[in-house]
């Protein structure tokens, strides 16, 4: 079929066509986002899941809503490269200038900038091009004790959106990136403005050993915070994933067809997308059958090995290697740490700071006590495929 006309988009992050089987979470943004705004209280969300589960293109969808509702948005993806401190320091200053132009709330975001200037000096946030001109407000930002500061920052930001009938809604990808001391301080920030009933909500999304970073940091996370899984997809869910966009461009797909790429992506949303994109292009015309399906997981699988999972694989070292491999050649996940250890022929004690980097990496993480598991779907399934003979 027409390719030009393929409706399925594989990316990252990219919004699909059909947003099967997130109604409960956009739903309870929305409510979350209009409560703030009204002064109400209601709880920040950080989303936990796997790669490809589609926490990126949810978070991009809760920016929309948060826009629609009348709060200005900051988006942040956490690199394992820049603190915490410069992701904020141009967010920040974005939504001050925005602020700054209201009469109502010129006066507090003014305030914001002098908080802002002193909390760049104090973390020696390179500004570039950037240029405050306000004076600095001794005693605001400026302690040098990030979890201090950034309280300051966000009280600033908070009352000069409250002044403008305005609110903040900050969103951060990836968060398992960012160090305990960070995720500290960001915790603490989001109690002070729930304490404060000032208009800003925190949407994150991670790894699902975010959840524990997050207890381990402060303890009272788990009351500050909502934790909504995203996961796979359900058979329902998962098969409206493919069938409507198809549809929607007039055509069909066999029933059969259609479970076959359910069980091939076992219902993870970014699979989904691949499957769907290179059945359309195998089919010749409508409707799209089993035996186009069949081409088609060749062309997705070598898609997926030669990309979504080869450029992980070689973030690893290859000591590191031979750790994914031994789980690999365990079968299904999870896996438990001693199990690893037996395969590779090596004390448990001797792999903890192995393990740990491969942790730190996003490749795999811990379900619970003693066990691992890897991040990323199916990445047994290529490593058995691709690297063990």
């Amino acid at each position: 079929m027409d390719p030009v006309r393929n409706p399925f988009a594989p990316g990252a992050g990219t919004q699909p066509p059909e947003l099967a089987g997130r109604d409960q979470i956009i739903s309870a943004a929305e409510t979350a986002t209009l409560r703030i705004l009204q002064g109400r209280h209601d709880k920040s969300q950080i989303l936990l899941g796997l790669r490809g589960t589609g926490k990126t293109v949810l978070l991009n969808k809760i920016e929309q809503i948060a826009e629609d509702a009348g709060f200005l948005t900051s988006f942040i993806e956490a690199p394992e490269t820049q603190t915490l401190a410069q992701l904020m320091f141009p967010k920040v200053h974005q939504v001050l200038r925005k602020l700054s132009v209201i009469e109502a709330s010129r006066k507090a975001a003014q305030d914001g900038m002098r908080a802002l200037r002193n909390f760049a000096a104090m973390f020696k946030v390179t500004i570039g091009d950037v240029t405050i001109h306000t004076e600095p407000e001794p005693g605001i930002a400026d302690s040098g004790n990030l979890e201090y500061d950034l309280i300051d920052l966000f009280l600033r930001v908070g009352e000069a959106a409250k002044a403008a009938g305005k609110g903040w809604a900050l969103l951060i990808d990836e968060l398992q990136y960012l160090n305990e001391k960070e995720l500290g301080a960001l915790i603490v920030a989001i109690h002070r403005i729930n304490q404060r009933n000032l208009p800003i909500i925190f949407f994150g999304a991670g790894l699902p050993q975010i959840a524990a970073l997050t207890g381990d940091a402060k303890s009272y996370a788990e009351r500050l915070f909502d934790y909504p899984p995203v996961g796979a997809l359900d058979a329902k869910a998962a098969h409206s994933a493919i069938q409507q966009p198809i549809e929607q461009e007039g055509e069909r797909i066999e029933p059969d067809a259609l479970d076959m790429i359910v069980s091939n992506t076992e219902g993870y949303p970014y699979f989904l997308q691949e499957w769907g994109y290179q059945s359309w292009n195998a089919a010749d015309a409508s409707p799209i059958t089993t035996t186009d399906v069949i081409t088609a997981s060749h062309a997705a699988l070598k898609r997926l090995d030669d990309g979504f999972f080869r450029v992980r694989l070689e973030r690893l070292t290859p000591k590191e290697r031979d750790y994914v491999l031994a789980m690999a050649k365990l079968g299904k996940g999870p896996y438990r740490s001693g199990d690893v250890a037996d395969q590779l022929g090596e004390k448990i004690q001797t792999l903890g700071p192995r393990r740990a980097q491969i942790i730190r990496k996003g490749m795999i993480y811990s379900p619970g006590h003693g066990d691992i598991d890897f991040t990323v779907p199916m990445f047994d399934d290529f490593l058995r495929r691709t690297q063990i003979v």
